[in-house]
């Protein structure tokens, strides 16, 4: 394909490709993010060909591996359009199956059907799934209809539209104030409004720098990483606009070294950008430079800061710098830089496509748009969720989620990532945007967001967390080196059942402490597992202490497993699965546990269908 002249060129471009897609009788989409490849797309990908070929239809049928669709635990995902079929947990030996019933016969696969793990209900179609349904899906919908490799997918679906309004049609000053009234707000954490920060680096002189931060870090998050693997597209077409509203000509994306599908499949799209006219030298001729770079980071954590980031992008330690001189005044390589998150730039193109009011019509008062979330933990459907801002947690974690596997209850959810506040279930209905998640003591961060149920000990999920900050702190500044330090050495004490009075109360202190002094946003919120768990079960921080006892059963030192002799009818089926040989008994007779022996590791606890084994 060759490189697009003008403004005129891309439109003619667009409209043929949308002629030539129009033609397929049929679509199937395969998912092809990490979490589907880790279940066998590629398996089910070359089955499908074979087949199709087999059968000779192959030129009937249009097969598009996409990003990640979301539904991550259903995966392989196929939705066959334009119907919208949606057929999760694909194997290759269903393919045949499938290209007979469903493709020639417009035939369902009654057993691949989705079945609603709540209702037991089969769902056929994508948008009828309560997963899907619920959702707003403005930033992420296209992942699931188009290949990620191919700038003609994106280019079709409206794709570098909003970069020919912004190079023709707007001012800088007029995009500029276009994102300031739509009110986006950074989704890599901190929240600070996009418009601001562009308009601030605007201002500065000197060699201006786009920077896209995908060093996302945060334990169970990856909205970011599905969001480059799915439709690199939309970041780099968002940095290009972002670039022409403060007049930059060099950008720069540091994402993940542990990402490299991403960035395969960004490297891919820069090139192809590059090649059309869309990125590079006189951008459709409209006399605009800019171009766009990749570069690596090795997993540091606290790289997710600002500072840190540029350092690392410099060649330096990935180190925060005190802010008394922002970043969009001097940052990487002392010119004025604008950061945001991969999230931030992949929301651009859809302000400046449909318009600042509209944008703004979604969410809350002060926090607008929609919010991508990975939902993950003890809740039955995890995967990717985008709604509006101000949906409530309830709605995300129970008609989104389905709620809690085996019917367990409900005990917290942490947002933010290891540096979020875990919240009870008191705040369920809290709607979730960057005020109301402050109020209770937790942060949106990046969009991480942990489900826990009754079997959590919130003791050890806090000390967990903070071993992990612990590891990450780059020890620069003594509050978060030797804070943390101190707060992870009370709170093992504590889960290992040597804890003391006045415990809690030192916790706070030192929460208190590092948040005040800490030189960057890494030191100033990791006391917010320790603070948040404190102020809402702090009865289990007391029973530890005091009893010598963690009510959930997971701290090992003070717990053991025994068998009750009124439930217990001697099916041996403990004994068989106990890999210590640690629990005697015949057949048909009472069982007991060796506690020498007894590594406490719950298979017994698991395995008995007679709640004849329990906690002491």
């Amino acid at each position: 394909m060759t490189r697009l002249g003008n403004r005129s060129a891309l439109e003619k471009l667009r409209n043929s490709l949308k002629d030539s897609q129009n033609g397929k009788k049929k679509l199937i989409s395969l998912c092809a993010g990490s979490g589907c490849a880790a279940y066998g797309t590629a398996k089910v990908h070359q089955a499908l060909k074979e087949e199709l070929a087999r059968q000779g239809i192959q030129d009937e049928v249009d097969v598009k591996l996409t990003g990640c669709h979301g539904f991550c635990e259903k995966g392989p995902i196929m939705v066959l359009h334009p119907e919208g079929i949606f057929y999760p947990q694909i194997k290759e030996e269903n393919i045949p199956e499938i290209i007979e019933k469903t493709i020639k016969k417009n035939e369902l696969v009654e057993p691949l059907i989705f079945k609603d793990p709540s209702t037991k209900e089969k769902i056929i179609h994508e948008q009828d799934i309560p997963f899907y349904k619920l959702q707003q899906r403005i930033i992420f919908g296209n992942n699931g209809m188009i290949d990620p490799t191919s700038i003609e997918d994106y280019i079709a679906v409206g794709g570098y539209s909003a970069l020919e309004k912004a190079l023709f049609s707007m001012t800088p000053e007029e995009i500029i104030d276009q994102v300031k009234k739509s009110g986006l707000r950074g989704r890599g954490g901190g929240g600070f409004p996009a418009g601001v920060k562009w308009e601030s680096c605007r201002k500065h002189e000197g060699d201006r720098y786009v920077i896209c931060n995908a060093d996302e870090g945060d334990p169970g998050a990856y909205m970011d990483r599905s969001l480059l693997e799915g439709n690199p597209h939309s970041v780099v077409e968002g940095m290009i606009i972002g670039a022409i509203a403060i007049g930059s000509h060099e950008g720069y994306v540091y994402v993940r070294h542990e990402y490299p599908l991403a960035v395969k499949n960004l490297s891919i799209a820069l090139k192809r950008a590059q090649e059309l006219g869309l990125l590079g030298k006189n951008i459709l001729s409209s006399g605009f430079d800019f171009d766009i770079h990749i570069s690596r980071g090795g997993g540091a954590f606290v790289c997710g800061e600002s500072t840190a980031l540029m350092a690392s992008l410099e060649g330096r330690p990935g180190r925060p710098r005190a802010k008394y001189i922002h970043t969009v005044e001097k940052g990487f390589r002392q010119g004025p830089s604008n950061l945001n998150n991969v999230e931030t730039w992949a929301n651009v193109p859809v302000i400046i496509n449909k318009g600042a009011d509209w944008y703004s019509s979604i969410g809350t008062e002060k926090s607008k748009g929609t919010k991508i979330f990975s939902l993950v933990g003890k809740v039955v459907n995890t995967g990717l969720v985008e709604v509006p801002m101000g949906t409530s947690l309830r709605t995300i974690i129970y008609d989104i989620g389905g709620g809690i596997p085996k019917k367990k209850k409900f005990k917290a959810v942490q947002t933010g990532g290891p540096s979020g506040g875990c919240i009870p279930e008191q705040f369920l209905d809290l709607g979730v945007d960057f005020d109301e998640l402050t109020k209770v003591g937790s942060i949106m961060g990046s969009g991480g967001m942990i489900v826990m149920d009754e079997d959590t000990c919130m003791v050890d999920v806090a000390r967990y967390f903070l071993d992990f900050l612990n590891e990450e702190s780059c020890g620069q500044c003594n509050p978060c080196r030797e804070g943390i330090k101190q707060m992870l050495e009370i709170l093992t004490d504590i889960c290992n059942g040597n804890g003391k009075q006045g415990d809690i109360e030192l916790l706070e202190e030192l929460g208190a402490m590092i948040q005040r002094f800490s030189l960057c946003g890494l030191g100033t919120s990791a006391p917010n597992p320790v603070l948040t768990t404190i102020r809402y079960f702090r009865d289990e921080y007391e029973a530890h202490i005091e009893d010598k006892k963690c009510p959930a059963g997971v701290c090992k030192a003070l717990f053991h497993y025994e068998i009750d002799e009124k439930n217990c009818n001697g099916c041996h089926l403990c004994a068989l699965k106990c890999p210590q040989d640690a629990i005697t008994g015949e057949k048909k007779e009472l069982h007991k546990i060796d506690q020498d022996k007894c590594i406490k590791c719950s298979i017994c606890y698991d395995a008995c269908k007679f709640d004849a084994v329990i906690v002491k």
